[in-house]
């Protein structure tokens, strides 16, 4: 993959000034740190270009596509190469999704797919492009790790991804899963939305009452935070919870690595970041996420605002999922939210209600909500599992003009809103008989 990276750069700089570049990323984490990485290593090497972030690949997007320019891909277009087929200019496509289509002979493509390597995101694919241009590029690694958090890589570190913290000096521990973990363990505790303790989430009361049993002091200052414990203190801590939860087989899923890299001149917890670039984009805001990402300081500020508002949403839309009537089968919720949530939040919504206590191990998570004329699926597992949502989608989703993209246990299709009835009879006889192929270890 290095070689052809290589290939890329040498073509890059061919270009010149002969044919304008225009650069397309996708709007999530890892879309958005790829467009900070590459766009910031194309302005270091004086290469002019134009960027825009997009949610995804309509084929009107594309066919509204210039000719006129080259086109660069980020994080996005594995599946639109049948589309970017009939495009008259040279295109290169930096991803890692799954490639269900010939490649162009106008697309140039480097996805560690191709290579029979190791899975890692799209920003650490532009990190090593970045590099490969220039050494002095080394100072966006610590972007990189974002996206690899931000696209949920982080279990299994690879030698790539090695490499990549080593370069950004990203501190790593293990410990409670609960972001940020640099902020007061009590306030993180009680507003988790990703983590649920019973008795404690949402408690004043409950997270005093869990810490005093973990033995863990109110000091000076207040609460340490969750990077500021002592390994016997967090030890102590985890048993607290494990205790709390509903069973000792939820454990391992509390527990991992926790990043914390300098931004901004201070030490963050890089899920947080990730969660605050993504939270920008969903509220519609993709150029603040950007721009925080290449260290404006106006655009933290605006960024940190959004991210109050975001979290306001997940609120009153996870309120909403509590009230509202859900299509239930054995092994699956299907929540049809229509127009009252956001179409970039649902996934959020939904990604929070697979970690929820009230979905057994396995359960599919299938949200939907209107985009205009066309309707947003995501869905997702609740706990490890071998079924694969994305395969359960394209099933569903294919035979009536939708797309699909994702990943086995995160996956999201979009699909014409005239086809929500037929959508849903055909993925519930799907579910219902429950045809569902294993996940693939290579996606």
């Amino acid at each position: 993959m290095l070689e052809k990276i290589k290939e890329v750069v040498n073509e890059i700089n061919a270009f010149g000034n002969k044919k304008p570049i225009k650069i397309i990323s996708h709007f999530d984490t890892d879309g958005i740190t790829s467009a900070a990485i590459f766009s910031r290593a194309l302005q270091r090497a004086g290469i002019k270009f134009s960027l825009e972030i997009t949610k995804n690949l309509t084929p009107e997007f594309l066919e509204k596509l210039p000719e006129e320019k080259n086109l660069i891909f980020l994080d996005l277009a594995s599946n639109s190469l049948d589309y970017l087929a009939k495009k008259k200019t040279s295109v290169i496509i930096l991803d890692h999704h799954e490639i269900s289509q010939n490649i162009p002979e106008n697309v140039t493509m480097i996805n560690p797919q191709l290579f029979g390597e190791e899975n890692c995101s799209s920003a650490a694919i532009c990190y090593l492009f970045a590099k490969t241009l220039s050494e002095k590029n080394i100072d966006l690694a610590n972007l990189a790790v974002i996206g690899m958090v931000g696209d949920q890589m982080e279990k299994n570190l690879t030698k790539t991804y090695d490499s990549i913290l080593k370069d950004s000096e990203t501190q790593i521990r293990r410990g409670l899963l609960l972001y940020p973990a640099t902020r007061p363990l009590d306030k993180v505790l009680e507003y988790s939305s990703g983590m649920y303790i019973p008795e404690v989430t949402g408690s004043f009361q409950g997270v005093i009452s869990l810490l005093r049993e973990a033995g863990i002091e109110k000091t000076s200052s207040g609460f340490k935070s969750l990077s500021e414990l002592t390994e016997e203190e967090m030890s102590r801590l985890i048993t607290s919870i494990v205790l709390k939860k509903s069973s000792q087989s939820d454990s391992p899923n509390i527990v991992g690595n926790i990043f914390l890299t300098k931004f901004f001149n201070k030490i963050e917890d890089v899920r947080e970041i990730s969660a605050l670039i993504n939270a920008c984009s969903r509220m519609g805001f993709s150029q603040s996420a950007l721009g925080f990402c290449l260290g404006n300081k106006n655009s933290k500020k605006e960024a940190e605002r959004i991210y109050t508002r975001y979290r306001q949403n997940i609120s009153s839309a996870l309120k909403y999922v509590t009230e509202a009537e859900k299509i239930i089968g054995k092994n699956y919720t299907i929540i049809n939210a229509r127009d009252k949530i956001k179409d970039t939040i649902i996934g959020t919504v939904a990604s929070i209600m697979s970690f929820s206590p009230l979905y057994p191990k396995g359960t599919i998570i299938i949200g939907m909500a209107y985009d205009q004329d066309k309707i947003k699926i995501s869905a997702r597992i609740s706990g490890e599992s071998e079924k694969n949502v994305r395969e359960i989608l394209h099933r569903a989703v294919i035979p009536i003009s939708g797309e699909v993209g994702g990943h086995p246990a995160a996956a999201g299709a979009l699909i014409p809103k005239e086809k929500e009835s037929v959508f849903l009879n055909e993925l519930r006889s799907i579910l219902d008989v429950e045809i569902v192929k294993p996940r693939s270890t290579n996606v």
